[in-house]
This record gives structure tokens, C-alpha cells and sequence, in this order.
């Protein structure tokens, strides 16, 4: 029983921790791109919080998974 917590609590950990990493460096590649071409800053704010809101849809579904694991137990 101990295990299966320790599995749910992994999830979250990771689901974060990889969300944390993929918006830092999609953050950095688009301010790294607005700086080299600033004309299309535009373009690349809207395709940045796209890609953003779909990380952390990602995020929060891996959360309500690992909530009903949890309920499951």
C-alpha cells in the first residue's frame, strides 16, 4: 500500500517537473528568437502561450490522474 502513495507521489513529481523544464525552455527559445528578430514578436508571444497552455493542460490532467489513483487505493 506504502508503494502504491509513493507511485502517485512520483507522478505529480514528474508531471511538474517536466512542465517546469519544457516551459523554461520554450520560454528562453521564444525571448532568444524575439531578440534576434524582433518584428516577429508577435507571432512568436501568440505560438509561445499556445504551447504554454498546452503544457500545463498536460500538467493538470497528469494531476487528476494522480488523484484518482489516489481515491482508488
Amino acid at each position: 500500500m506504502a508503494l502504491a502513495f509513493i507511485g502517485v507521489g512520483l507522478a505529480i513529481g514528474l508531471a511538474a517537473l517536466g512542465s517546469a523544464l519544457g516551459q523554461g525552455m520554450a520560454a528562453a527559445k521564444a525571448m532568444e528568437g524575439i531578440a534576434r528578430q524582433p518584428e516577429a514578436s508577435g507571432n512568436i508571444q501568440t505560438a509561445l502561450l499556445l504551447s504554454l497552455a498546452f503544457m500545463e493542460a498536460l500538467t493538470l490532467f497528469s494531476f487528476v490522474i494522480a488523484i484518482l489513483m489516489w481515491t482508488k487505493l
